[in-house]
């Protein structure tokens, strides 16, 4: 039996995939979920072949809630929201299902993902694993057992820390999995700029720059930190501060 996971805030979201999958009696729901937390435990306890993911629902989204996971599963999103398929397949989505769809829609949707679990047996076929959930309002991360969900406008500054990024909140600082290169893709230009390779700074933190050593300066925080800015860190934060 291939296990499946149906995460939705909508109990009637939920009865409708369930509905559809007795179309394919080799796939067993072993959990349904209406919200993200609870996705991510039914997902580490059972470990589904395939997961049928809302995106907006309360707490935390479906992207949000990807990230969390080391290795996740497959995804078949079901969201009433089109402007996120772009961001769906850049997850690897397997597909993204606009509510309401129909048993038809529905059943493309499965077969892709059978075909797709056949080319991994044949070929040695492999889901991308970088997933680049919604992170322009929040950040999430995993401190322990526990998920401590920080909103970007706290964030005073991101600092690559060999694997991690260490982000700096005025309430302490926090290690994420990700790469300096991931949050500068993911956060507002004009909010965040990369002044050194190793620190993405929010420019409304900034009192003052002065310069430091040779073609380098500092960037002066409004809470006394001092954070280097190389030449062409400065460069950027002189476009960005329009100066």
């Amino acid at each position: 039996m291939i296990k499946a996971v149906v995460i939705d805030d909508e109990a009637l979201a939920r009865m409708v995939v369930l509905e559809y999958l007795q179309a394919f009696p080799q796939v067993s729901v072993v959990a349904e979920c209406g919200d993200g937390f609870e996705g991510l435990k039914a997902i580490q306890q059972h470990l589904p072949s395939l997961v049928f993911l809302d995106i907006q629902m309360p707490k935390i989204t479906g992207f949000e809630m990807l990230e969390l996971l080391d290795e996740p599963p497959s995804i078949i999103f079901t969201t009433a929201f089109d402007e996120y398929a772009i961001k769906a397949f850049e997850a690897s989505a397997v597909d993204y299902l606009l509510k309401p769809f129909s048993q038809e829609r529905f059943n493309k949707a499965m077969q892709k993902w059978l075909q797709l679990q056949a080319a991994q047996q044949t070929q040695g076929y492999q889901h991308l694993e970088e997933h680049v959930p919604q992170q322009q309002e929040r950040i999430v991360v995993k401190i322990g057992n526990n998920i401590r969900i920080i909103p970007v406008h706290d964030v005073i500054y991101l600092e690559a820390a060999d694997d991690y990024v260490k982000i700096h909140t005025a309430e302490g600082h926090f290690l994420k999995n990700k790469t300096m290169a991931f949050f500068e893709k993911q956060l507002d230009a004009n909010q965040f700029v990369r002044v050194h390779r190793s620190y993405l700074l929010a420019v409304r933190h900034i009192s003052r720059i002065d310069p430091y050593e040779r073609e380098s300066f500092l960037a002066i925080l409004r809470n006394g930190q001092q954070v280097p800015v190389s030449k062409s860190g400065y460069t950027r934060l002189r476009e960005v501060l329009g100066m």
